[in-house]
């Protein structure tokens, strides 16, 4: 028997959003920071979601090259189970918030081609666990979110001393593909369960979660 898939649905900003990812059978919800994401929740906001969220759902803060002044805020306010890092934060920062706040790390790491992939390897010896993105395009608003894949055989039999994620573009048509490619026993995505951005879809979001494997 297979490992359970867990899926990670990102920039949630509703609480129905939040309910259709458990039902799924959803691992891990992303409230993004970010404000110049469609995603973006202000921290009150992000605080009656997480409050609202089921018991076993790992609540994550997605941060760009956060100070600690705005970290230390955050985490005052919202109660967040991983901080995810999704800029261009060093190892060294990585490891300096880990021990600062306590709280597990998930550092994005993206990928355009073969010359990135070292980066993971910097990264996973200090982080909990890696997010495995694509690298956005030139001049681009976000860091991720762009709804673009990565070449998956880049990563084809690659294997890290901490928990990882894959991200990029997936969406119910692809992520089967994506996981015997890749191997990835847990799956990230954002736009591609959504109606409108930020507004996701609870069918879209089941559809997904089926195709992946969730049980």
């Amino acid at each position: 028997m297979s490992a359970q898939i867990h899926v990670k649905i990102c920039g949630v900003t509703r609480p129905e959003d939040i309910a259709a990812v458990a039902d799924a059978g959803g691992r891990y919800i992303g409230l993004n920071f970010f404000p110049k994401s469609p995603r973006y929740v202000a921290p009150a906001q992000a605080a009656a979601l997480a409050a609202g969220t089921p018991a076993g759902i790992c609540k994550v803060a997605l941060v760009v090259n956060p100070t600690d002044a705005a970290l230390d805020a955050l985490v005052a306010e919202v109660p967040m189970d991983m901080i995810q890092l999704h800029g261009a934060e060093t190892p060294a920062r990585v490891a300096e918030i880990k021990a600062r706040y306590g709280l597990p790390v998930m550092k994005a790491v993206a990928i355009g081609g073969p010359e990135d992939l070292a980066a993971l390897d910097a990264y996973a010896a200090v982080a909990d666990q890696l997010l495995v993105d694509t690298k956005p395009p030139k001049g681009a608003d976000l860091p991720g979110g762009n709804g673009l894949a990565f070449d998956w055989s880049l990563i084809a039999g690659r294997r890290w001393p901490v928990p990882w994620m894959l991200a990029g573009g997936l969406n119910a048509q692809t992520v089967a593909e994506a996981i015997r490619v890749t191997g990835a026993r847990q799956v990230d995505l954002s736009s591609a369960v959504e109606r409108a951005p930020g507004v996701k879809d609870a069918g879209l979001i089941a559809a997904f979660c089926k195709a992946a494997g969730v049980a």
